[in-house]
């Protein structure tokens, strides 16, 4: 086996995908430079960037957002096949990463898609980069989904949330993995609840009085309802609904996939206090994916010995 040879399978997880930053910084600061790098989602996105040399460009961009400077990348169009047509958030992509083909990098790079309709897994190795990255991260009902050879392709997440099975046909010598479910979601599937009463809306009616509703202007309202907060103090908005619901779906098609093909490393940045919506603060996830990595890398280094001899 090649040593030099090694693969990262980085993982979907919204927000908490920055810390695939600190991961892929720290393996390079100890020269275990991966030669193979396959991405879903978000995963695809700071692959991409570091396979095309722009890993120092993502960081700086990410690194400067804040609440606010977030609200340039919500284009809401409700008519695209998704609440959000992307067309912004693609335009920054292509600031840095237009005219590289995915066949031209020095280090072999793959963004996983899926089909909509057969439900195929996509492997997308040539082409635009950005466009690859487009198709991987097009969350259904967030994103509009990306038309590829006449497939519309959506994220990768639902067939392969960590692409570890890539990385494997690429013929890698050490396959490290980066999941960032660990601790985010409940292991018993089954909790026991007794219903309560709810309003029309939905929402748990009180033991005492109905809730006092206050009158919101209807431009400030669909921001909540699609934003951010929905009807009443804590009830959650559609990003946040389609977020949390796809993140539970991620994870358990992540358990079965990787008990099924494990890597030989995998890195788990403990992220569960961090929210998917969360791009805002990408420092503390990258420095804890940094982090993550150096716990392990005594086992990294063990690993790619044993495996050479």
């Amino acid at each position: 086996m090649d040593r030099n040879k090694i693969a990262v399978a980085l993982g979907g997880g919204a927000a908490r995908g920055w810390a695939h930053i600190g991961v892929l910084k720290a393996l390079t600061a100890y020269g275990l430079v991966p030669k193979v790098i396959a991405g879903t989602s978000i995963g695809a996105i700071v692959g991409g960037c570091y396979a095309a040399g722009k890993l120092d460009e993502l960081e700086a961009f990410v690194t400067r957002l804040t609440p606010r400077s977030m609200l340039r990348f919500l284009d809401l169009d409700i008519s695209s096949g998704g609440l959000l047509s992307g067309t912004k958030l693609s335009q920054t992509l292509d600031t840095e990463l237009d005219g590289i083909e995915i066949e031209n990098l020095e280090q072999t790079f793959v963004a996983v898609a899926t089909e909509i309709g057969s439900g195929r897994e996509i492997w997308l190795t040539k082409g635009p980069i950005v466009s690859a990255i487009r198709a991987s991260y097009a969350l259904p009902g967030l994103f509009r989904p990306v038309q590829i050879n006449g497939r519309w392709l959506m994220d990768g997440a639902f067939v392969n949330p960590v692409p570890v099975a890539v990385c494997r046909a690429m013929e890698a010598s050490l396959v490290i993995a980066v999941n960032l479910h660990h601790g985010g979601i409940s292991r018993t599937a089954l909790t026991p609840m007794e219903a309560t009463s709810l309003d029309a809306s939905g929402i748990e009616l009180p033991v005492a009085e109905p809730p006092k509703r206050r009158r919101i202007p209807l431009l400030r309202n669909l921001r909540h309802q699609v934003f951010g907060k929905g009807n009443g103090e804590n009830a959650p908005g559609i990003t946040r609904v389609l977020l949390e619901a796809f993140n539970v779906t991620q994870d358990r098609i992540a358990r079965a996939r990787l008990a099924g093909d494990p890597p030989d490393i995998i890195i788990t940045p403990r992220l569960s206090e961090m929210g998917l919506f969360d791009f805002h603060k990408s420092k503390p996830a990258i420095a804890e994916g940094y982090e993550a990595t150096m716990r392990q890398l005594d086992e990294i280094e063990q690993t790619a010995t044993a495996l050479t001899v």
